[in-house]
């Protein structure tokens, strides 16, 4: 817990330069020289931690998205660009995977926002009542699905404990279900920290990616949407505009897609060495490689069909889902086993579970003898 005092501590004081030196450093390269030495230093921090939560955490909220988002912001790019951020806004965006709502609250009638202009002042009042009620009853349904998601996970590790009696392939679907939820739980917890701290409204992370109708919907639009948002930012666009210079547009996409896939996967290997701190093995960029080369076919097949041959959800969902379990099952999850990260995570659940009833016990204790 030391060294995860001093990580944060050390991004703070290291953010806290980064802002201060964009109002006094031109963009592009002279800002890029000035955010080299925070970026070396975001690599390294995260190889003093060696637990699964608080090292594979930090690691992909400073190693990964902030760095990435520093990179951006040498080029007055990205969430960190906007000069309206305060200094604790600066870095809550820039060290956690969060993303400020950027469409203000739209009439549903015709989408456009609400404003005096577009509706009165009566039917403005309306509209907007009606959209608070809306994000109550979302936000009411969020906390029972993750309440759910809780519920499911104490029910996992319990399941845990008959690991050893369990088909390796039916544990293989309680990984993914355990990986799943504690991202959601994970994610919307830092959110949801920052929305009560900072008073800023955030865009959800997950789009319920068990719908998604295609790899193009699930990787795009539902699943991981801030390392997707910050991925389309640092890869896909860059590679896009350089490969227009050289091919037609039509030509120029397939290669920007297939190199965001290549980095999603590097990144990914990069975490578990720091997990694990062993060679790679690569089945992980095998996994990105693999669906970013289906997903270039499916836009592919897209455009031949042209609207003409659209599978309804019911197939098309099944479908996708089942094609990211199975290729997980077979290049993702197999990591997971050889690194014993999930047994690694069950342990450190039990020691904080029993570090948490020792304080309960003592300060009951003490407030017991304060009664007497």
């Amino acid at each position: 817990m030391r060294n995860f005092a001093k990580l944060w501590l050390t991004v703070f004081f290291s953010l806290t330069y980064c802002y201060l030196g964009v109002k006094v450093i031109p963009r592009g390269l002279p800002r890029l020289i000035s955010f080299i030495p925070v970026v070396s230093l975001f690599l390294i921090l995260p190889l003093n931690l060696h637990s699964v939560h608080l090292g594979g955490s930090a690691f992909f909220f400073v190693s990964w998205l902030a760095n990435f988002k520093l990179l951006l912001l040498a080029f007055h790019r990205g969430p960190l660009s906007d000069p309206s951020l305060s200094l604790l806004q600066f870095i809550a965006i820039g060290s956690l995977p969060i993303k400020i709502q950027q469409n203000p609250p739209t009439n549903t009638q015709n989408g456009h926002s609400l404003s005096s202009t577009d509706v009165d002042k009566g039917n403005s009042i309306s509209q907007k009542g009606k959209l608070e009620k809306k994000q109550i009853k979302r936000s009411q349904m969020s906390l029972w699905a993750y309440a759910l998601m809780g519920l499911f996970v104490t029910v996992i590790f319990r399941v845990y404990d008959y690991s050893e009696q369990i088909h390796a392939k039916l544990l293989m679907v309680i990984y993914s279900l355990h990986m799943y939820f504690m991202l959601e739980i994970m994610l919307a917890a830092v959110a949801a920290v920052v929305r009560i701290a900072l008073g800023m409204e955030l865009e959800a992370q997950f789009d319920k990616p068990y719908l998604s109708t295609s790899l193009q919907d699930f990787w795009g639009r539902r699943w991981n949407l801030m390392v997707t948002s910050i991925l389309r930012l640092t890869v896909y666009k860059p590679v896009l505009s350089v490969a227009s210079r050289i091919v037609s547009p039509k030509w120029a996409q397939p290669p920007a897609m297939f190199l965001t896939f290549v980095v999603s996967g590097l990144m990914h290997e990069v975490i578990f060495f720091y997990l694990d701190r062993v060679r790679p093995t690569w089945e992980i960029t095998w996994f990105f490689l693999l669906h970013g080369a289906c997903l270039l076919v499916e836009v592919q097949m897209k455009k031949l069909a042209t609207g003409r041959c659209r599978l309804p959800w019911w197939v098309s969902a099944p479908l996708t889902i089942g094609f990211v379990i199975v290729t997980a099952f077979w290049l993702f999850f197999p990591v997971f086993l050889r690194c014993n990260i999930v047994v690694r995570a069950v342990h450190e659940y039990e020691s904080l579970v029993a570090f948490v009833k020792d304080v309960v016990l003592i300060l009951s204790s003490n407030v017991w003898d304060l009664d007497e």
